[in-house]
């Protein structure tokens, strides 16, 4: 794998639309709080975006991520692409789950008092709690920031971008998420994404690491019992 800073000026389009979202979206927050933001980026839904995002949101759902990993691994035998993707699925669930336990933090529909203008869709089943992070998001992200890290291509940065960011609006169109969710669930993915690549990519320099340490000897050899003479 390269050094750091040249995978980031190779994905330069991908990791500034990120730092952009994530800066803007933490800036709509402190302009607007964490109900009103809500409010507004839920506030618009016809018939066709209501199909379209009750089905979109499982691109950020574990049994997508498994299959596209399978798909990787098994089909188009691309071993380290494939288990970058898995250890960053596994990374970021493992952090969400922690924060999600931690902090248990009402989800819209518990948040919000009835009668409170809001747009719950007909046939989308509602959780109560665990709001923060969105699992979702973070999955969408670890899985298209490992793509992008990965990929030759670098003409699908942009769009990768927008699938993953659509995955963290759905979150909140249908009423799964807060604002702030989504964007902590980017930064987790993402960062779960970037340790994956490298773990990935130079996992038998670790594994010689590894080894290494365990064939150092430890403390002094003199003080050893094999050191030690009969009187």
């Amino acid at each position: 794998m390269q050094t750091n800073p040249s995978v980031f000026r190779q994905n330069r389009i991908y990791f500034s639309g990120l730092l952009f979202i994530i800066l803007a979206g933490m800036l709509y927050l402190a302009v607007n709080g964490k109900s009103a933001a809500f409010i507004a980026l839920n506030a618009y839904h016809p018939f066709a975006l209501n199909v379209f995002f009750i089905n979109y949101t499982f691109m950020g759902d574990g049994i997508f991520a498994l299959c596209l990993i399978a798909a990787i691994l098994f089909y188009y035998k691309r071993k380290q692409q494939g288990l970058a993707l898995l250890y960053s699925f596994l990374i970021s669930g493992l952090i969400v789950q922690l924060i999600k336990n931690l902090v248990n933090a009402p989800r819209p529909k518990l948040f919000f008092e009835a009668g409170q203008y809001l747009h719950f869709i007909d046939g989308v089943s509602l959780a109560n709690n665990s709001s923060f992070p969105s699992g979702h998001t973070a999955t969408a992200f670890a899985l298209a920031t490992v793509m992008v890290m990965m990929m030759k291509d670098k003409s699908w940065q942009l769009l990768i971008l927008i699938g993953a960011m659509l995955v963290g609006y759905s979150r909140i169109y249908l009423a799964q998420h807060f604002l702030l969710d989504v964007v902590i669930g980017a930064v987790i993915g993402s960062a779960s994404a970037v340790v994956a690549v490298y773990i990935a990519t130079n996992i038998k320099g670790i594994k010689r690491s590894i080894k290494k340490m365990h064939r150092l000897p430890s403390g002094n050899p003199a003080a050893s019992p094999s050191a030690i003479q009969p009187v």
